[in-house]
């Protein structure tokens, strides 16, 4: 094994995977499944969900279909159900060592991050649905970083609009401060709110999460990490408050063909909405629109993936690796 070209990163993370497992010189944090061998995880966890329920989990361009449901994320939720009773055991033998009174509810966070395009919304839309259908934990919020994002105006001022999504362009101090009172319990936490129609934050607007069971927070850079300090400071991260996190990864290639992809449909649906910021888009030619989709990702989405969010895949607890169709061809999941 050429161990300096392991170090170099010139292996991707389905190589390194399978390599570890048969090199002693390799170790990777990560027990490695195909898809067949994660599905039989799923032991008799029942299925909840329906096809019409499927309908309105799914985001354009990203299909998933009952045998997805089945095969990984049954699993997983199968394997969360354990996480999270764990959690709320250790939780409460805490609490005995230290003599204290019970606390309010700690609820569990999940992270969900990847790439544009990728499929996170549907991810994290499908785990809401089928967590929310536990027993045990009946309240399971989703909120998206995208809340977050400086609105247009300060992009501007900043210089920053083609820097959007990157991770200087959102408020990291208040995405920090949401999670933060969330994990401590407190009753109402107010979240801004998005708008994909009007590219922007929407003024005045908030979501508000109360005490759930479980917060599910999806978004690009939710495993971002920043440069430690020298003298051991405490510089606190989003992920520090994740009992749980899943990364969606996929071959650059398709990643790319699904952006494009996307784009185009959202010219024949979303962007011929009147309110919409990207409404130009939806009345030139299809040759100028397709330029112009090229151009954004591989001049803000493509070099935000390479800088910022693909050096974060190593940090989650779960990979999940799509195939070309959308379909997840493997599972990778960090070793306790």
């Amino acid at each position: 094994m050429n161990l300096e070209a392991w170090n170099a990163g010139r292996f991707t993370m389905d190589q390194r995977l399978a390599l570890s497992s048969k090199d002693p010189e390799l170790v990777s944090p990560y027990r490695a499944f195909t898809r067949d061998e994660w599905a039989h995880l799923r032991a008799d966890t029942p299925l909840t969900l329906s096809v019409d329920d499927l309908t309105k989990l799914q985001s354009i361009n990203d299909p998933i279909s009952l045998d997805e449901i089945v095969a990984i994320y049954l699993p997983l939720s199968r394997l969360l159900s354990l996480y999270v009773a764990a959690t709320q055991g250790l939780f409460k033998a805490t609490q005995r060592f230290l003599m204290a009174e019970a606390e309010v509810k700690v609820p569990y966070i999940i992270g969900v991050a990847g790439s544009v395009a990728v499929g996170k919304s549907t991810t994290a839309r499908v785990l809401q649905a089928l967590l929310s259908r536990w027993p045990n934990t009946p309240k399971v919020e989703l909120v998206t970083t995208d809340g977050f994002l400086l609105p247009n105006a300060e992009l501007e001022r900043r210089g920053l609009m083609q820097r959007k999504g990157f991770p200087e362009s959102y408020d990291g101090a208040a995405l920090l401060r949401f999670v933060s009172d969330v994990k401590a319990g407190k009753r109402a936490v107010a979240a801004p709110v998005y708008s994909h129609l009007v590219y922007d934050v929407v003024p005045g607007e908030q979501v508000t999460v109360e005490r759930p069971d479980i917060l599910i927070l999806e978004g690009l850079n939710v495993l971002q990490a920043s440069r430690l300090p020298k003298d051991g400071s405490v510089i606190p991260f989003v992920s520090d408050f994740f009992d749980f996190s899943v990364y969606l990864d996929a071959d650059e290639n398709d990643l790319h063909r699904w952006y494009v992809n996307r784009f185009m449909t959202l010219r024949q649906t979303a962007f011929r909405d009147p309110r919409s910021f990207f409404r130009k888009y939806a009345e030139i030619g299809e040759e100028e629109a397709l330029a112009i989709a090229e151009n954004l990702w591989t001049g803000i989405n493509l070099p935000n993936l390479r800088e910022n969010i693909l050096p974060t895949r190593q940090r989650a607890s779960l990979i999940l690796t799509k195939g070309a169709s959308h379909r997840i061809q493997q599972v990778a999941l960090r070793r306790l």
